[in-house]
């Protein structure tokens, strides 16, 4: 098995680190935010992201055996820092330079999804792997498309679930997987088929987008990239399917941006992986009222919550009832204290509503 570091390295297109404006990486928070669609679109073209499908590449097995990443040692509690809870994993000393954390939230329990998961199939798991051969997988939900309504084909996830960080590259065999596991046949990886764990299809990426400040500054620890650790892909259908992954599945979560934090009710969802868990169940928790941590007091803090998901669970949705009842993505699991007593979340504001914009129009 491969260590922690080496689950996920390279793909294609590399990308390059420092600030050229103009559609190039942005210097800081306060140039992207002057970002319109030009921009974006010149920055996206410049880092090219290529996916081809290859046939029979993730079998049942593969998938099954595919590890999350594991978290780095750190303290919790009050002036705990964050660690990574899924790929890429942090080394080295605790980040510095984030500002006082508040009191840690209370844990909250996390608790079984009941099956089948086709009755929740905006959930489900991509997976991806490395040119040496490693493999990874992480957590993530089909979201409404606000240029294709009703026939959506993008997914949320986390930014380093797809994309190395400073330096780095895209991965590869990028896959999504709706309701994985739905029926349990894979549970307490049982020898399943692939219609078992992959009901309603392997979906391969062939576009994807995220926040340039994680590109130019993603790290493998916890630090003020992960404020920006979100991304989103565009996936098309296995073979002979002629519908949109929302048509197929039957739903697409509509993405919330500048979501009132003092509002929200926050459930989050996703495949942990490590021990208690095995990356074979859909998991959840009520959280309730989310609290704030900052790296960078620049850049909008992040949604902290009580829940003991472990690794694997990265890119999993955060959901929040909308104005109108609907539930709504308002965020997703990005880093978590060693523990596994409580999980953070980028808060999803312009920089997130112009990637989403960005992919929905490509």
């Amino acid at each position: 098995m491969l260590s922690a570091l080496a689950v996920l390295v390279g793909g294609a297109g590399a990308c390059t680190a420092g600030g050229d404006g103009g559609g190039g990486n942005p210097r800081d928070f306060a140039e992207l935010k002057r970002w319109g669609a030009a921009e974006w679109d010149r920055w996206a073209q410049r880092h090219d992201f290529r996916n081809p499908v290859v046939p029979g590449l993730w079998s049942a097995e593969k998938m099954d055996q595919a590890p999350p990443q594991q978290p780095a040692p750190a303290p919790d509690g009050p002036s705990a820092e964050a660690s990574a809870v899924s790929a890429p994993a942090p080394t080295g000393p605790a980040p510095t330079g984030s500002a006082s954390p508040p009191a840690a939230p209370p844990p909250v329990a996390a608790q079984p999804v009941p099956r089948p998961y086709t009755s929740y199939p905006a959930s489900g798991k991509v997976f991806m792997t490395a040119p040496n051969g490693g493999t990874g997988q992480c957590s993530a939900t089909v979201v409404a498309d606000p240029a294709h309504p009703g026939r959506s084909n993008l997914v949320w996830t986390a930014a380093h679930c797809v994309h190395e960080g400073k330096g780095g590259d895209w991965y590869r065999n990028l896959v999504f997987v709706p309701a994985y596991n739905s029926s349990g046949a894979a549970s307490d990886h049982r020898r399943a088929t692939l219609a078992e764990v992959a009901p309603l299809g392997q979906w391969w990426a062939d576009k994807v987008i995220t926040s340039p400040l994680w590109t130019t500054e993603g790290t493998k620890g916890g630090d003020a990239a992960n404020q920006y650790d979100f991304a989103v892909v565009r996936v098309r259908g296995p073979e002979g399917e002629t519908r949109s992954l929302e048509e197929a599945i039957g739903t697409a979560v509509p993405v919330w941006f500048d979501a009132p934090r003092e509002q929200l009710a926050i459930q989050a969802w996703g495949y942990p992986a490590v021990a208690p868990f095995d990356g074979q169940e859909l998991e959840r928790c009520d959280s309730g009222r989310p609290g704030s941590r900052s790296f960078d007091a620049s850049r909008p803090p992040m949604l902290v919550i009580g829940c003991t998901m472990t690794a694997g669970a990265s890119g999993g949705g955060w959901f929040a009832d909308g104005p109108d009842g609907r539930q709504r993505l308002v965020s997703n699991t990005s880093i978590g204290s060693q523990a596994h007593t409580a999980l953070n979340g980028p808060y999803l504001e312009e920089t997130a509503r112009q990637a989403l914009a960005y992919i929905s129009r490509s």
